[in-house]
């Protein structure tokens, strides 16, 4: 089962799993610092961004079991 999921909000997944900023920094999302961080989920934040969110998320979950 996926550890990542397109309702988690960005920060949230950026505290439990750092290593992810990688991914979305490839997919030009560069929302650390901004304030929808905490409240806007990754789904939002790529429909806002024009990005598929479903590839999106697997690729999250590909760079956890890189790691492991």
């Amino acid at each position: 089962m996926d550890k990542i999921r397109k309702d988690m909000t960005f920060n949230e997944v950026l505290r439990a799993y750092p290593d992810t900023v990688k991914v979305f920094r490839k997919y030009g999302m560069n929302c650390f610092g901004c304030l929808g961080a905490e409240a806007e989920s990754i789904e939002y934040g790529a429909v806002a961004h024009g990005i598929n969110v479903d590839q999106l998320v697997e690729d999250l979950n590909k760079a956890l079991k890189a790691r492991t």
